[in-house]
């Protein structure tokens, strides 16, 4: 399996700090020889890194990039957890757009999540996925993703 510490350093990219929890629940949760984290919204620093509806305030584009941050802070809870070096599997994402109306690319919007996975874990960071347009989500983010991991 691909080691996801090197290929994060191949990308230029670091873990993040987990994003502290909004309300009443925990960053990802442990059960049995799976993890699921909580959706993450596009964290960075302590600041939302966008706000507004995809497709009117906020270009397919920048919400892809958008969801890949969300897959980047899901690995943080992951990292914080248990470590990233005992990820198997990722298991499946569910990513949520919102959507101005007659927007219809969320699958392409998620990719920046499913994307990023793919190129950390290589073959390992195929998963199954939904991707579902929504009229608002918390802190008025365009997008949201959520994920479970196998791990060892």
């Amino acid at each position: 399996m691909t080691d996801p510490y090197a290929r994060l350093a191949e990308l230029g990219l670091s873990i993040p700090p987990v994003v502290p929890p909004a309300a009443a629940y925990v960053p990802a949760v442990q059960s049995g020889n799976m993890i699921y984290v909580s959706g993450q919204l596009p964290m960075a620093d302590g600041a939302l890194q966008g706000t507004g509806k995809v497709g009117a305030d906020v270009t397919p584009e920048r919400a892809k990039e958008l969801a890949a941050l969300c897959a980047l802070n899901l690995l943080a809870a992951v990292e914080n957890l248990v470590g990233l070096s005992r990820v198997v599997k990722v298991v499946k994402l569910l990513g949520f757009v919102a959507s101005a109306d007659r927007f219809t690319d969320q699958p392409v919007v998620i990719n920046g999540a499913s994307e990023l996975l793919g190129k950390v874990f290589g073959e390992a960071g195929r998963h199954a996925r939904s991707a579902v347009g929504v009229a608002e989500l918390p802190r008025n983010t365009p997008v949201e993703v959520e994920g479970i991991f196998e791990i060892s």
